[in-house]
């Protein structure tokens, strides 16, 4: 495409940009295109393997650069611009060439959700995208869920099967349309198809079925949330016993029916990523959403098909009571498995639990399940980071070399490194079935695909028995192992851009120790690519083993019996068959033992009879967290001896007093976080240290998470939580990449002063 710039006055100057980050399949070149036309300037722009090139020639050429960065696209993400004076050409013409091929550095940004225009265009009925469910622009729409490889071109996404009409062709081809190079255009003539009319999708629903609906990312199971009986038979068919089912409602204002949400909250509702954002409930909906819990994960519509059946909803079945349609929408998988994404494996896999299965012929090339938020101490914390945020890269402090870092075992992503860039993976699952080892194994391929980068290491878990180390063992790369609590700190290292010395705050669930022990509450000095443990939790005895992480019960018998209170044992939980042998169990001298915070939630969780079987992880915690309505904190209920934090005097107390499990989780929490504070600031006045890492899975305990940082803050240190990736096992990849990473630069040079 060219268009005369007509120069008014001839400058000898030329000038060629370059221009790194987001910049490819969002509209940044007829942007580029526009502003050139407007300063008068000849030259062209292209895509090339590293971003976008731009050369400009004309007497607004400065102006020209001052201005890009300031007006560019929506979804655009500028990371840098280079530019050169090279000799000039004498041209006033301006036109888009095509990409220019190469190895690759640039990046494709996440899937968006639909943009205000294509929402309009949606509802007009003189529009030619009228009620398509498939509608978008450069502003919205899928990019990662959809791209094969860079350059992003149609040619290399799930669209280059639909070829053209005539006026896609024409819009895709007009630099002034906001569809100029919009890969993923469609409309009704020529593009996805859906197996099932919305008015049918939307009459199921209303009528207390169950449906698998083709989202951006895979399939989403959809039912009245309103309905106790069409949600009981949901967590039925999906074998999910407990664990909380997001909502979705038609729009921001229909929250406050169903949650309370601040403006930080409702900001991120309203994003392009469109995360579930977790928010304090109303309990307005069925009991089964979030049985136990005071917060239910809430999201708006991402894609133009969600927006279609609430319209159905609302205008062919509106409610009797005149309230807003609020809908589960949940991720589309049997219990345990990845996310559904295949037409065929959608009609075997879920028939069971849909009443029906709506399918679309536009492939989905990588899942990507919806992200998970929270806001903590007023900042956004991922539970989940996945679509919408999926592959937008962390920023390291440096340039390192090509790390493939692959994670724990649960909860897990994968990462990889280029150049000062570290690029976390979607979500993956847990990798305890073949599925779900499957997806992690394509997850690599596709990202070292996409970002044309061959690893030099390989980093893992110092866990021996991980499929994913097991995977590390048998990729013929060189390895580095890396002790998980280390990573987990150094993660929130790698985001905020610091080397180290820090102390590091780590409270999980569980995690292979440097000794081969359980660890999980663990105070570190880290520096660079080196830990030295300094502190931890005192042990808690796990009768049965991994089977005491699955009944809080057992943790509970455990501080009983170290309490010297084993006797009461039976009759304190006389409805478990197995009290009598967990205490024949406890007087024997090779219980195993973990320093884990996570199974010292479960423990109080036993305690005050909140919780004697988890059914998903996390369970007993969140139960104790819903419960909290303010912090109290027990004088005189902790030691700190030799680095070792006890909080043997609290559990004594929480039993001898047995005060109302309200009363006693506000006690629990609140102590607990004052005594983390205690047990910082000790090693802070040892150390001289002040800057100190908070990170693994117990921080997604928004209360323990705010009242730790309000803590660290009172006593003068700079608390640092998780941002950009999960504190939990889902940012593990990240901190194993920047450790393995610091060693290889170390290494080098060793070897250059050698």
């Amino acid at each position: 495409m060219m268009m005369s710039g007509g120069a008014a006055a001839r400058d000898s100057r030329r000038l060629r940009l370059h221009v790194r980050g987001a910049v490819q399949g969002v509209g940044f070149r007829p942007y580029v295109y526009g502003l050139a036309i407007r300063y008068r300037l000849g030259g062209f722009v292209a895509n090339d393997p590293h971003g976008v090139v731009i050369e400009v020639e004309g007497a607004r050429a400065a102006d020209f650069v001052a201005a890009l960065p300031l007006e560019k696209p929506p979804l655009a993400r500028i990371d840098g611009i280079s530019v050169q004076q090279i000799r000039a050409v004498e041209s006033d013409e301006f036109c888009i060439r095509a990409s220019e091929q190469g190895k690759v550095s640039t990046r494709i940004v996440a899937d968006a959700a639909t943009c205000a225009q294509c929402l309009s265009e949606l509802f007009n009925p003189s529009s030619r995208f009228h009620l398509y469910p498939f509608v978008n622009c450069t502003h919205c729409g899928p990019r990662y869920t959809i791209a094969e490889r860079l350059p992003y071109d149609r040619r290399s996404t799930a669209m280059k099967h639909f070829a053209m009409c005539k006026a896609c062709a024409a819009e895709y081809a007009d630099p002034a349309s906001r569809r100029f190079h919009a890969e993923a255009i469609a409309c009704p003539l020529c593009g996805p198809r859906l197996s099932h009319g919305i008015d049918e999708v939307a009459a199921e629903i209303a009528g207390g079925k169950i449906v698998a609906l083709k989202g951006l990312g895979g399939y989403q199971l959809l039912c009245d949330a309103r309905d106790d009986e069409a949600v009981r038979r949901l967590r039925q068919r999906k074998q999910r016993e407990r664990k909380p089912f997001a909502v979705m409602v038609a729009a921001v204002d229909a929250v406050a029916k169903i949650a309370s949400a601040d403006a930080t909250e409702l900001a991120l509702l309203e994003s392009t990523a469109r995360p579930v954002v977790l928010l304090t409930s109303r309990r307005q909906l069925a009991p089964e959403i979030a049985p136990d819990l005071s917060r239910i994960g809430v999201m708006l519509p991402v894609a133009p098909l969600h927006h279609l059946v609430f319209h159905l909803l609302n205008s062919a079945h509106p409610r009797a009571d005149g309230s807003p349609w609020v809908i589960v929408a949940t991720s589309a998988n049997p219990g345990g498995e990845p996310l559904v994404i295949e037409n065929d494996e959608a009609e075997r896999r879920l028939a069971g639990i849909a009443d029906l299965i709506v399918t679309h012929d536009r492939d989905i090339v990588s899942r990507a399940d919806d992200s998970v938020v929270s806001v903590v101490a007023g900042r956004a914390q991922f539970i989940r980071r996945a679509r919408g945020y999926v592959p937008e890269p962390i920023r390291l402090a440096r340039a390192v070399p090509p790390v493939l870092a692959v994670g724990g075992a649960l909860k897990a992503s994968v990462s990889i490194t280029r150049g000062d860039e570290a690029f976390v993976s979607q979500h993956i699952g847990d990798l305890d079935t073949v599925d779900g080892i499957r997806f992690f194994e394509e997850t690599i391929e596709h990202l070292i695909s996409t970002l044309d980068v061959e690893p030099a290491v390989v980093a893992h878990d110092l866990h021996p028995n991980m499929a994913s180390t097991r995977f590390a063992e048998a990729s013929g790369h060189r390895l580095i192992a890396v002790q998980h609590h280390h990573a987990h700190a150094a993660s929130v290292m790698a985001e905020h851009g610091i080397d180290g010395p820090v102390l590091a705050l780590v409270l999980d669930g569980f995690g292979h120790g440097s000794d081969g022990g359980s660890w999980g509450g663990e105070l570190l000095r880290c520096e660079g690519a080196r830990f030295r443990r300094i502190g931890h939790l005192v042990p808690l005895r796990m009768p049965g083993g991994d089977r005491a992480a699955r009944e809080p019960w057992r943790m509970a018998a455990g501080v009983l019996q170290a309490l010297g209170r084993g006797a009461e044992i039976p009759r304190r939980f006389a409805a478990q068959p197995l009290a009598a042998g967990v205490l024949a169990l406890l007087d024997q001298p090779d219980v195993p033992t973990t320093t884990s915070a996570g199974r010292m939630f479960d423990a109080a969780a036993g305690l005050l009879g909140l919780s004697t079987r988890q059914s998903y992880e996390g369970e007993a915690a969140m139960k104790l967290e819903a419960r909290v309505h303010r912090t109290r904190v027990a004088e005189n209920a902790w030691t700190i001896e030799q680095g070792v934090l006890s909080l043997y005097p609290l559990f004594e107390r929480l039993v001898a007093d047995a005060p109302d499990p309200t009363v006693g989780t506000e006690l629990f929490h609140g102590t607990f976080a004052a005594a983390c504070v205690d047990w910082i600031a000790c090693a802070a006045r040892e150390t001289g240290l002040t800057t100190v890492v908070l990170s693994g899975g117990c921080f997604l305990n928004a209360i323990l998470s705010e009242e730790v940082q309000r803590g660290c803050v009172a006593v003068g240190l700079n608390p640092k939580l998780a941002r950009q990736v999960p504190p939990n096992d889902g940012g593990l990849s990240l901190g194993q990449a920047w450790v393995a990473a610091l060693q290889m630069l170390e290494q080098q040079r060793l070897e250059g002063n050698a």
